[in-house]
């Protein structure tokens, strides 16, 4: 039996070696609370965006109502968009929090899904140790994590449905928050994502503002010209021009 089925079907025992890998070169996704807090100590927040038709172009089926519980509809052309807006911990490279031994500065105080790690958030996504940072004696070691898919402590998982309860309530204050900072471009769900690196004294004033919707009127960046003429006879407006003020992370 390959470690892959085994990571999906079987229990996983789970314990941090502090290797600190897991801290380096990934962004982290921050609630409302957190980007502010983040933007205020001097971090840099990186804006993920995608996209997705109710029920069609980008809308995986299984996951209909994840998707919807967790976006926000948007103008886009003469139809409508569903949009799911990240803000993220921008981190390239090291973790700015991570000290000189590899250890969170912030700890006590650190994101709710650094607490949850190495778990996932989405329900739909299985926990693979493959998929992890982490050196294979994290794995060899510690409590029981998971359990037939399901997490065996009661407060990793109260942890789990806290992020997944934020990610639906904070959804449509983030799309105020890109209004009102002009980011307004989508990638379709399932083809990528848009990555905007807003100026963070503008972002921060924005989050302390609390803004609401302006409904401006959105795009979705497309490169195939297949796709791009299916999102049209949806009524969506689409780009394909090189960006200036952000990046496109195709898949």
């Amino acid at each position: 039996m390959g470690r892959g089925h085994q990571a999906v079907s079987d229990s996983i025992r789970f314990a941090c070696t502090g290797c600190g890998k897991c801290c380096s070169g990934h962004h982290v996704p921050l609630t409302l609370a957190e980007a502010l807090q983040w933007a205020l100590a001097g971090g840099q927040v990186v804006v993920l965006i995608e996209g997705c038709v109710r029920d069609g172009p980008g809308m995986p089926a299984q996951q209909r109502e994840h998707v919807l519980r967790r976006s926000h509809p948007v103008r886009c052309g003469d139809s409508e968009l569903h949009v799911s807006v990240t803000f993220a911990a921008f981190n390239p490279g090291r973790c700015r929090n991570l000290d000189a031994n590899d250890l969170c500065s912030i700890y006590e105080s650190r994101p709710l899904v650094c607490r949850i790690y190495p778990a996932e958030i989405n329900p739909h996504l299985p926990l693979r140790p493959e998929n992890k940072d982490c050196p294979p004696e994290a794995w060899a070691q510690g409590p029981l994590l998971i359990h037939g898919s399901l997490p065996v402590d009661t407060e990793l998982q109260a942890l789990i449905e806290a992020a997944r309860q934020a990610d639906r309530d904070d959804i449509a204050a983030k799309v105020a928050i890109c209004e009102a900072l002009g980011i307004t471009t989508t990638a379709l769900k399932g083809n990528g994502f848009t990555a905007w690196l807003p100026d963070m004294a503008a972002f921060a004033a924005v989050l302390e503002q609390a803004p609401q919707a302006i409904e401006a009127p959105w795009a979705v960046h497309v490169q195939d010209e297949a796709l791009a003429a299916e999102l049209q006879r949806h009524g969506l407006q689409v780009t394909g021009e090189a960006p200036l003020y952000y990046a496109f992370i195709g898949f």
